[in-house]
């Protein structure tokens, strides 16, 4: 089963009504964060090396050889399995994000395919690419594909925004937190969402502190 798929605001705003609802704790976060953003990005191979691209570099690194693949027209999977490494390298990429790409590339993922599978399908077709995390797997489902019940317990930021609203001694970890985010189905995209918003929102409060 696909589930439920979040195509518009309103889809946001009902998942946000559902959360407050059922947790008091997402009540009081939503009241400060105000409305949740959609955050809707385009699927496939594109979606997939920008994530490749913007590991372990900073935003500004990301934009920056991702401005330069598009201008050398190396965005796509064809285009990136016969690039030259050289050519690749003279964009920003090193070895190992090229290997990625590549990799990526050879796979031949079915990504209009993937539309219609279910999640923990989707989420173990892609890890199988070299350079594809649970992390990065679970964000392309929760924002490419727009699934709504799709979680990513191992982001440190949701980790610190449970921390602070759930006022835990300590960050919980990846195994814990995904236990706990069972409570927040069907719409745990939604509880991301919201999550992320209010790490930004405390983060904020402490600064002026």
């Amino acid at each position: 089963m696909v589930g439920r798929i979040i195509e518009t605001p309103a889809c946001v705003a009902e998942g946000a009504t559902y959360l407050a609802e059922v947790e008091p704790r997402f009540a009081a976060a939503l009241e400060l964060t105000g409305p949740l953003p959609l955050r809707r990005r385009k699927d496939g191979y594109e979606a997939l090396l920008d994530a490749i691209v913007s590991q372990q570099v900073s935003v500004a690194a990301a934009n920056a050889i991702w401005g330069r693949l598009k201008t050398a027209k190396l965005t796509g999977p064809r285009k990136v399995m016969w690039a030259s490494e050289e050519d690749l390298r003279a964009c920003g990429m090193s070895r190992q994000k090229i290997r990625y790409a590549k990799a990526l590339a050879e796979a031949r993922i079915d990504f209009t395919g993937l539309r219609t599978c279910p999640t923990d399908e989707v989420i173990s077709t892609l890890v199988e690419v070299p350079g594809i995390g649970q992390w990065t797997a679970e964000i392309y489902a929760m924002f490419s594909l727009s699934r709504a019940d799709v979680f990513a317990p191992g982001d440190l930021a949701l980790q610190e925004s449970v921390k602070l609203l759930f006022e835990l001694d300590e960050r919980p970890k990846e195994r814990a937190l995904r236990d706990m985010a069972k409570a927040w189905s069907p719409w745990r995209g939604v509880a991301a969402r919201a999550l992320w918003a209010y790490y930004h929102v405390a983060k904020q409060r402490e600064g002026i502190r």
